[in-house]
């Protein structure tokens, strides 16, 4: 089972917090990359009327963006997804897949070399998404700064104890109120 990162809406406040230290994350701790055309973070706070939460990726077992990405640049990596940015031509398709609206096409400008000289810079479409932060000795930037530890690395342990609390619940609860 691939690991994920879940958000509890109900200690979400909607700071943002997590986006910033995810950009800062992706792009060596760089300050530039806050400015407006460079923010790109891989995971998204949405923001209802008494609501917050944050859109990422589920890392899904037979993930849809794996399955139609037609140059084969998002894998099955260990328990993650990840996209191969040197494989991506930009072309959306994952987009359009993602039952979560996780996924997201970037536009970067990259140093076009030929023969070890540089000829200059073009743009580069890139698909991007949640990569839990892989080679990041720490984990995930997000879990680590949200002030109120809304954000929760999800496993297949993680899953099986809360479904076991959940089959506890639910038949105490049943039992409780049952009349023999």
């Amino acid at each position: 089972m691939n690991r994920f990162i879940i958000a509890d809406p109900k200690k979400c406040i909607g700071c943002r917090t997590c986006e910033v230290a995810c950009v800062l994350a992706h792009n060596g701790g760089k300050l530039e990359a806050l400015t407006k055309t460079n923010f790109a973070p891989r995971l998204k706070v949405v923001k209802g009327l008494n609501v917050s939460t944050t859109i990422m990726c589920r890392h899904c077992e037979d993930a849809p963006c794996a399955n139609v990405c037609p140059n084969g640049a998002i894998v099955r990596a260990a328990d993650s997804i990840q996209v191969l940015q040197e494989k991506c031509i930009g072309c959306k398709t994952c987009v359009v897949a993602c039952p979560y609206g996780a996924m997201n096409v970037v536009t970067k400008q990259v140093e076009v070399m030929f023969n070890g000289l540089s000829q200059g810079f073009c743009l580069k479409a890139e698909a991007q998404k949640c990569d839990l932060c892989e080679g990041r000795a720490a984990g995930p930037a997000c879990i680590s700064v949200c002030p109120t530890k809304a954000l929760h690395m999800m496993g297949r342990d993680t899953l099986q104890a809360m479904l076991r609390k959940k089959q506890l619940r639910a038949a105490l609860d049943e039992a409780s109120e049952m009349n023999f």
